[in-house]
């Protein structure tokens, strides 16, 4: 039986998101996985960065520590997986899988694939308030939605403006509940969408 690794050439990554650069292969009668390795070559140096054995899981550089990880009980699974990717996360990894064989011989692939980091530009909020210059019945309740597409995670405050100038701030959420209204809630309510 011929072992080999599957992957794929790129794989791009959201800064602050996840990804998973793939490394898969169909286990084998006959050939037990003694060792899984992952190292990341940029700027022309390469280090290790992941390396499973008979002991365990070792992350190797601190930057990756809490960030990285291999499925555990997925055999012919190594892919790695990377969460709140950075910007120099960016490069090269290459997976290598070393197998032993009935005979004790040891067979050893690798597959490389370059992770590309990239940032999603924020875009302004886009603010849902059924219709510009919403008219409520007195008694009424009903609720302003504030929507902002961009890069996550994206945090929200509505407001209101006072006569004197000054924004009162009413919530945190992306939805501003608006319950038993009276007419000294008429006014201008204003919503802020921020991200990193």
């Amino acid at each position: 039986a011929l072992l080999d690794l599957s992957g794929i050439r790129q794989v791009t990554g959201t800064w602050m998101g996840s990804t998973t650069i793939p490394c898969t292969y169909v286990p084998s009668e006959g050939f037990t996985q003694q060792r899984v390795s992952w190292s990341l070559e940029r700027d022309s140096s390469s280090s290790t960065i992941f390396w499973r054995d008979d002991f365990g899981d070792h992350i190797l550089l601190t930057k990756f520590r809490g960030r990285v990880s291999v499925p555990k009980n997925s055999p012919g699974d190594a892919s790695l997986l990377i969460e709140n990717l950075e910007m120099p996360d960016s490069g090269h990894y290459t997976c290598q899988v070393t197998w032993r064989s009935t005979d004790n011989s040891l067979i050893t692939r690798e597959v490389t694939t370059t992770l590309k980091v990239v940032k999603v530009a924020a875009t302004k909020p886009t603010i849902r308030a059924g219709q510009p210059g919403l008219t409520v019945p007195a008694g009424a309740s009903t609720s302003l939605t504030c929507e902002a597409s961009g890069s996550p995670p994206i945090s929200y405050r509505w407001f209101r403006s006072s006569p004197a100038g000054t924004a009162l701030l009413l919530g945190r959420e992306a939805e501003l509940p608006l319950p038993s209204l009276r007419p000294s809630d008429s006014g201008t309510y204003f919503c802020e969408a921020e991200n990193k």
